[in-house]
């Protein structure tokens, strides 16, 4: 949680960092700054407040500028007067000089409690069964498809940390990737995630795989953080993830939906049989969608071989095309922006079943043989 602290002196800063809080301190002008129309409010404001006089006039108009920020007091003493007083101000908790630790954890506990659980879009996964079966690929045309055909704003994350193929996918040079918003999580700030995605072509915005090593693999706690964050600012977020990273598949806490690549290649099965089961023991046999790319209906192995294997329905088909796919690659170019094929059509279709979305409605006229056999409207 990140804290505006209005004190004097750092004592209690030091406290509020001792219990895990990131703190601002700023003096009496930053007040009058969180009052302005459109500021920018931190999680809590905490305001040192002891041995002084009535509290501040301007709290009522801050709580009224931001209602879901936090708000603690310190005061000299908990007299039933100054506590009623900041209450009807808007302030959350009321604790006494000198502080005790304990008291600080409690209050702040029931301030965040207290606090709207911010809204999550929907969360969908895309890992393949090995490397090669085209699972970035899905992922980038999910997320192409669900910007262009659901209307709400869309995301997709690259969490291979470094040297992942979304960007190129997308036709894109980002500035920023997703190594830069893992540096940047002790702020877990909603505008320095803006300021770091690129928006793409396709309608979708993308945090894209670092082009440089990584010095230290971020942990669960930090992807996950992440992950939460980015799920608060877009309707969809679509992750492509490596099967190589435990703490990852560990990380997508908050997932709705694990969407599994496999072709029907032995190797690919094989894997998609043991990470079948663990996706299903971690998530649900119902949040798990196993997908077979590049079908070639007169491949040895069959869709109900896959099935039998991996013990999952296979939830889709998509067509083999690769000379389709690798053009649109190589132009950046999502295949479900730019292309009428039936493996554009079949990526399409899949992206609006995830998200629950018809088929669309073709806009176009009719041609004349489309009308012959209709029966004719009879003005009476």
């Amino acid at each position: 949680m990140n804290v505006l602290l209005i004190a004097s002196d750092s004592t209690l800063a030091d406290m509020l960092r001792a219990v895990g809080l990131r703190v601002t301190a700023a003096g009496q002008p930053a007040l009058s700054e969180l009052a302005r129309p459109g500021s920018r409010a931190p999680e809590l404001l905490v305001i040192d407040h002891h041995g002084k006089g009535s509290l501040p006039d301007i709290l009522g108009q801050i709580r009224r500028q931001h209602p879901a920020m936090g708000i603690l007091v310190v005061l000299a003493e908990l007299d039933g007067a100054r506590v009623l007083e900041a209450m009807r101000a808007g302030v959350s908790e009321c604790l006494a000089n000198p502080l005790q630790e304990d008291d600080l954890r409690a209050a702040i506990g029931r301030i965040q409690a207290s606090r709207p659980a911010a809204k999550k879009g929907e969360i969908i996964a895309v890992v393949g069964a090995k490397g090669g079966v085209g699972a970035t690929t899905l992922a980038v045309n999910i997320a192409a498809g669900l910007a262009k055909d659901s209307g709400a704003s869309t995301l997709l994350m690259d969490l291979h940390i470094t040297y992942g193929d979304a960007a190129v996918f997308m036709g894109i040079e980002p500035r920023f990737s997703v190594l830069d918003a893992f540096s940047n999580m002790h702020r877990r700030d909603a505008a320095v995630l803006r300021g770091l995605v690129t928006k793409t072509a396709s309608g979708a915005d993308l945090l894209p795989s670092s082009e440089r090593a990584a010095a230290v693999t971020p942990d669960v706690l930090q992807m996950r953080s992440l992950v939460d964050l980015a799920a608060t600012q877009y309707g969809y977020l679509v992750l492509d993830v490596p099967r190589s990273s435990p703490a990852l598949l560990e990380a997508l806490e908050g997932v709705g939906m694990v969407v599994l690549v496999a072709n029907q290649e032995l190797s690919s099965v094989r894997n998609a049989s043991r990470l079948s089961t663990a996706l299903q023991q971690r998530y649900g046999r119902e949040r798990v969608h196993l997908v077979v790319n590049r079908f070639d209906e007169r491949a040895e192995i069959s869709v109900e071989d896959v099935e039998r294997v991996t013990g999952l329905k296979v939830r889709q088909t998509i067509p083999n095309n690769y000379a389709s796919a690798l053009a649109c690659q190589t132009a950046g170019r999502p295949l479900v922006m730019h292309s009428n094929s039936k493996l554009a059509t079949a990526l399409a279709s899949f992206s609006r079943t995830l998200a629950g979305i018809s088929e669309p409605v073709a806009t176009e006229r009719p041609g004349l043989f489309a009308r012959i056999g209709r029966p004719l409207s009879v003005k009476s």
